[in-house]
């Protein structure tokens, strides 16, 4: 087989990834399926780091609770990524994957200290990092601490998966007239305000040139093929031309 286009990739993934068709939690057959793709394509030779919300554990929280500021919030937040990062690394290892769970704010009983040097080392020999607790502050969600350690791994691409095949100029699930773009550019993400992922990441990707790749990581295979340079999802980069409408 050809060799992968993509030597490492930052996974960007929902905590609402993990419910599957629950309303919070996590579902032991999503956590299957997730951690089986990200076998195959660590196989194919690809150096991976994952970026993971808490979106499932922290909204079932916040829907019973009241009265919670800001910034408590966003560290109830953090820990709840450290939860869906656990379950997916004990996914992953019963795959016979090895992998390293690092988290910005210290809690060595569990993770492992973020430290850039240690990350691209656990990468280099083939290990999946698991980056937990967002960047460790408030104030900054999980897309931007994604776009953040793809650029402090050099990634050479950050891949979004979602539940929908690429990006929509409006939502594929309530309107079936919506068209999918093959590519666009960071600028046109921003101005039509299509929300793959908030201003600051967009921003960060974009001063350093990398590319964003959105697709529907529940579809099998879909991430191997991705990685292998097949027309999968849609590509956000930096585009001279007009934005490419998928046909």
């Amino acid at each position: 087989m050809n060799e992968p286009k993509y030597k490492r990739a930052l996974l960007k993934l929902s905590g609402e990834a993990l419910m599957g068709d629950r309303q919070y939690g996590i579902d032991p057959q999503r956590l299957k399926h997730y951690s089986g793709e990200l076998k195959s394509a660590m196989e194919m030779g690809v150096q991976i780091g994952i970026v993971i919300g808490g979106g499932n554990i922290y909204r079932g929280v916040s829907n019973s609770s009241t009265n919670i500021d800001k910034v408590a919030g966003d560290h109830m937040g953090m820990l709840a990524t450290l939860i869906n990062a656990l379950a997916l690394q004990s996914a992953l290892e019963h795959s016979g994957v090895v992998t390293r769970l690092m988290s910005a704010i210290r809690m060595e009983v569990i993770a492992e200290p973020f430290i850039r040097r240690r990350a691209v080392r656990h990468l280099e020999k083939n290990r999946i990092v698991i980056f937990g607790a967002g960047i460790g502050n408030p104030y900054f969600t999980t897309d931007t601490a994604a776009a953040l350690r793809a650029v402090e791994i050099e990634a050479d691409v950050i891949i979004k998966g979602t539940r929908v095949d690429g990006i929509y100029d409006s939502d594929p699930e309530h309107n079936p007239s919506a068209f999918k773009f093959q590519e666009i550019s960071y600028f046109d993400v921003l101005k039509k305000d299509l929300r793959i992922m908030d201003m600051t990441a967009i921003t960060l990707c974009r001063e350093n040139k990398l590319p964003i790749l959105v697709f529907n990581m529940n579809t099998p295979g879909n991430l191997k093929r991705l990685l292998h340079g097949e027309p999968v999802g849609t590509k956000v980069l930096e585009l001279s031309s007009p934005i490419v409408k998928q046909q």
